[in-house]
C-alpha cells in the first residue's frame, strides 16, 4: 500500500476502556453527535424493471409514498455493458432491472424527477462511468448545475472480481476508470459520491460478517492508494467515498460490524493516510437488508426478517437504508410488497423510539466485546492481504473468493444438517402453501426496447457518434481522464454497448481464472 499497510492500524485488544461519545473520533458510536434526532436516514428503496417508462412510474409512486431517495437497479445487459439488441442480451432485457442503452433511456427514466432535490443512487459497476455520464447530461438538460447533484454511484469494481462477477475489463484498466470518475467528481460534483465501496454483494455471495467487513474496507484502501498515486490529495476525494453494507440476521453481530467499520476506517484515514479533514475520517454507509436470507417458503416471514435487519442497520448508524420486500425470493417486488417494505422503515423511524438515542448499545459489555472481536478478525484478514501485495494481487490469487466459498459451503452444511434453523425451510414447515401474487415482466419489453433503440440510432447523427467514439478511443489510449470523452459520446447518443466495445478494444476483456 502507498501509505502503509493495514497492519499499521491499531489492533483490537485489551478490555473496554472509556466509551467515546457519538460524533467523537474514531466514530465507533456514530459519525454525528445527534444522529437521527435531527435528521433521519434516507429511505432509499432499490427499484428498476422493464422499460424506463415503467421504472419512472414506480419512482413517482415511491416518492409519493414518502420515499426520500431513489436507487436505480439496471438490468443484466446494461450491467454487462451490452445493448438491448445484442444477441447476448436475449431473454434478459428489463428482467432484473431497467434497460438503459442510450441517453434517451436515461432522459425518460428521470422525466419529471427533481434531480436537484432528490438524491439518486445507481447500482452499476463496470460501465459505471458511462451511466454516470448519462446522468450528468440529463441533469445538464434539466438546467441543473452538477454542483447541486447529490447521490451515489456504486462503481466498485473490486467487489465484482471478488463476488458479483459482473466485470468487463481487467482489473488495472478498470481501476483507472474508477480513479478517473473519483478525480472528476472531486473537480465537478462536490456533493456526489463517485463510489460506494460495497460489502453487500460479498455477504450475499456467502461471506461471514468479518469477511464482509475486511474485504470491503481493504477494497476501500486500494481505491485510496490508486487516487493518491494519481496525484490527488487525500482530503480532495476521501470525504466523498461511501460504503454499502449488508444487514443480516445476527442482530448484535451486525451492529458490532458497523461500529467496527467506522473505527478501522477513521484510524487508517487519519493515522496512516494523513487525512486532515474530519470528513475524510468518517465512514458513511448505506445498508440493505439481506436478500440471501429471504425464503420463498412462508414468504410473510421475510417481513419479520427484514424488520429485524433494518433495526440493526439503524442501531448501527446507517446513513441510508433499503428494506427488501417479502416477495423478492420469487421475483422483483410488487407494488404492494415494496410499499410494505417502505412502511417498515417508516414505522421504525416514527413509532419505535430508536431515533432518540445515538448508539444506544454503546457501553454494553457484550456489544463492545463483539465490536473488538470484529475489528480484530478484519484486521487479521487485511494483514494477510497486505502480505500478498494488496487486494488486486489477492484477487488474482483467488484468496477472497476462496474464503467466501468456504464460508458459504459451511453455512449451507449447517442448514442442511439442521444445526442452523431457518424458519419455514428446515423447521416449522407448513404443508400446502399457496403461491403468492408476484410482479411479472411483460415479455414484449425486450422487443419494445429494441425498437426504441433502433429509433434512437435512426435519429442520431452517425458522423457525430463515430467522431465521439474515436475521441473516446484516443482518450483511453492516453493517460487522460476518460470522463470528458465519455460525456461527449453520451451527448452524441452513442450506446452503452458501443462505448464499452471501444474500451474493450483498448483495455481487453477479463476472464476469471478458476480457483478450486
Amino acid at each position: 500500500m502507498v501509505a502503509g499497510s493495514a497492519s499499521g492500524v491499531k489492533g483490537a485488544t485489551g478490555k473496554m476502556g472509556a466509551v467515546p461519545t457519538p460524533g467523537e473520533f474514531p466514530y465507533t458510536r456514530g459519525i454525528h453527535t445527534s444522529m437521527y434526532r435531527e435528521r433521519l436516514w434516507t429511505m432509499r428503496q432499490f427499484s428498476g424493471f422493464a422499460t424506463a417508462e415503467e421504472t419512472n412510474a414506480r419512482y413517482r409512486y415511491l416518492l409519493a409514498q414518502g420515499q426520500t431517495g431513489l436507487s436505480v437497479a439496471f438490468d443484466l445487459p446494461t450491467l454487462m455493458g451490452v445493448d438491448a439488441d445484442d444477441p447476448t442480451a436475449l431473454g434478459e432485457v428489463g428482467k432484473c432491472g431497467v434497460a438503459v442503452s442510450t441517453l434517451a433511456d436515461m432522459e425518460t427514466l428521470f422525466d419529471g424527477i427533481p434531480l436537484g432535490e432528490v438524491t439518486v443512487s445507481m447500482t452499476i459497476n463496470s460501465p459505471a462511468s458511462i451511466l454516470w455520464a448519462m446522468y450528468l447530461v440529463v441533469a445538464e438538460k434539466h438546467g441543473i448545475e452538477w454542483a447541486r447533484l447529490s447521490g451515489t454511484l456504486q462503481n466498485d469494481i473490486l467487489k465484482e472480481y471478488i463476488a458479483q462477477k459482473e466485470f468487463i475489463f481487467p482489473p488495472k484498466p478498470s481501476m483507472r476508470l474508477v480513479t478517473d470518475s473519483i478525480e472528476f467528481a472531486a473537480q465537478h460534483t462536490p456533493r456526489f459520491n463517485p463510489i460506494s465501496i460495497s460489502g453487500y454483494h460479498i455477504r450475499e455471495a456467502g461471506s461471514t460478517a468479518a469477511q464482509e467487513l475486511a474485504f470491503t474496507l481493504r477494497d476501500g484502501f486500494e481505491y485510496v492508494d490508486h487516487c493518491i498515486a494519481r496525484g490527488l490529495g487525500v482530503d480532495a476525494f476521501a470525504p466523498r467515498l461511501s460504503f454499502f453494507f449488508n444487514s443480516h440476521n445476527d442482530f448484535f453481530e451486525e451492529i458490532a460490524k458497523f461500529r467496527a467499520a467506522r473505527k478501522i476506517w477513521a484510524e487508517a484515514m487519519r493515522d496512516r493516510y494523513g487525512a486532515k479533514d474530519e470528513r475524510s475520517w468518517k465512514l458513511r454507509f448505506h445498508a440493505q437488508t439481506a436478500g440471501c436470507s429471504l425464503t420463498w417458503q412462508q414468504p410473510e416471514n421475510n417481513i419479520v426478517r427484514t424488520s429485524i435487519q433494518a433495526m440493526a442497520a439503524v442501531l448501527g448508524g446507517c446513513q441510508s437504508l433499503h428494506t427488501n420486500s417479502l416477495d423478492e425470493a420469487y421475483a422483483l417486488p410488487s407494488e404492494h410488497a415494496v410499499t410494505l417494505a417502505l412502511r417498515t422503515q417508516q414505522v421504525l423511524a416514527h413509532e419505535t423510539g430508536v431515533t432518540g438515542e445515538p448508539d444506544p448499545f454503546g457501553g454494553s459489555e457484550y456489544v463492545e466485546r463483539l465490536t473488538r472481536q470484529m475489528e480484530a478478525e478484519a484486521l487479521d484478514y487485511m494483514r494477510r492481504i497486505d502480505d500478498m501485495g494488496g487486494m488486486i494481487a489477492a484477487i488474482e490469487r483467488g484468496f477472497p473468493q476462496g474464503e467466501i466459498a468456504r464460508s458459504s459451503y459451511e453455512f449451507q452444511r449447517t442448514v442442511e444438517a439442521g444445526k442452523r434453523v431457518v424458519v419455514g425451510v428446515n423447521k416449522f414447515q407448513q404443508a400446502g402453501e399457496k403461491p403468492i401474487d408476484i410482479l411479472r415482466i411483460d415479455p414484449d419489453v425486450e422487443q419494445r426496447q429494441m425498437q426504441r433503440l433502433a429509433e434512437v440510432k435512426r435519429r442520431r447523427d452517425a458522423a457525430d457518434v463515430e467522431e465521439a467514439l474515436r475521441e473516446l478511443k484516443r482518450a483511453a489510449q492516453s493517460n487522460e481522464n476518460t470522463m470528458p470523452s465519455l460525456l461527449g459520446a453520451v451527448r452524441a447518443y452513442a450506446t452503452v454497448g458501443e462505448m464499452c466495445a471501444v474500451l474493450k478494444e483498448v483495455f481487453g476483456a477479463y476472464t476469471e481464472t478458476s480457483v478450486f
